[in-house]
């Protein structure tokens, strides 16, 4: 593990951690080859430079954010912001299904949007994969 990651990590509290670690386990596992370092103080996972998925300790939650999740097309994902990032949410451990989440890494490694040239192309996303 990133030891910028590690210090997320260990700076939650005890249930949040718990979210964290069990996130952060399956997200290494189905993407063995990507990047992965606190971006914006969050850990980010990212492919040749473009953010792929990321977690955040939020009031009251911990958040899978995936940048290119609404096009997944995947139940479970709720929209978030103005481009093409998709969320999801849990309170516990116990709320993350594994076989969605395995199925949501995967799309996410096959369906991108170029986030990492977003400000050189004026806030235009294209599509990559």
């Amino acid at each position: 593990m990133h030891p910028d990651i590690q210090a997320y990590h260990e700076a939650q509290a005890p249930s949040d951690k718990a979210i964290c670690d069990a996130l952060y386990q399956h997200i290494v596992t189905a993407l063995p080859h990507a990047e992965s370092k606190v971006w914006h103080a969050h850990p980010v996972w990212f492919i040749e430079g473009n953010p792929i998925v990321g977690y955040s300790k939020l009031k009251g939650n911990v958040r899978l954010l995936f940048w290119s999740g609404q096009s997944f097309d995947e139940p479970g994902l709720a929209p978030e912001g103005k481009f093409k990032a998709a969320e999801a949410r849990y309170t516990s451990p116990d709320q993350i299904n594994p076989t969605d989440l395995a199925r949501w890494l995967g799309k996410a490694e096959t369906i991108q949007w170029d986030y990492a040239n977003l400000v050189k192309r004026k806030g235009r996303l294209e599509r990559l994969k």
